[in-house]
This record gives structure tokens, C-alpha cells and sequence, in this order.
């Protein structure tokens, strides 16, 4: 029995200000593929920090677009 264990991604948000834009972006986030748990440290009118837990390697693209989507900028993508 194999077991793998999940990926942690850290990126870096712009532009939330409140809990809904936390939902916003965590709604995005959790609906690509792999996207197990999303923890949204908001930082509010500064640059928020989202640690997203996955079953894989997510790839900087996807995850700028679904950022994107809930309307905010990703600034950073530290693995």
C-alpha cells in the first residue's frame, strides 16, 4: 500500500479586504484538482498570504487564474 503524501503551495494575494474576498479566492482555489484544504492568512489592503494543501504539484498558472477569477492578483508563488 502506497501512500503519498500531500503538496503544501504558500502564494501571495493582493487586493482582499474582507472575509467574503477570502471565500472569493478559497471557492476558486478549491475547485481546481488535487486542492484538498486552503488556509487564507488576509492581510487587508496588503498582501495576503494562501496556503493551499493538494494531493500533487499545482502549477503556478492554474492557480494565478483561479486567483484571478475571485477578482484579485497573485503576486508571488513560493513552493
Amino acid at each position: 500500500m502506497s501512500t503519498t503524501s500531500p503538496a503544501t503551495t504558500t502564494i501571495s494575494v493582493s487586493g482582499m479586504t474582507c472575509g467574503h474576498c477570502v471565500s472569493a479566492v478559497t471557492e476558486e482555489i478549491e475547485a481546481l484538482a488535487g486542492v484538498e484544504a486552503v488556509k487564507v492568512d488576509l492581510n487587508a489592503g496588503g498582501i495576503s498570504t494562501v496556503t493551499i494543501t493538494s494531493s500533487g504539484d499545482l502549477s503556478p498558472q492554474d492557480l494565478g487564474e483561479a486567483v484571478a477569477e475571485a477578482g484579485y492578483l497573485m503576486v508571488a508563488n513560493e513552493a
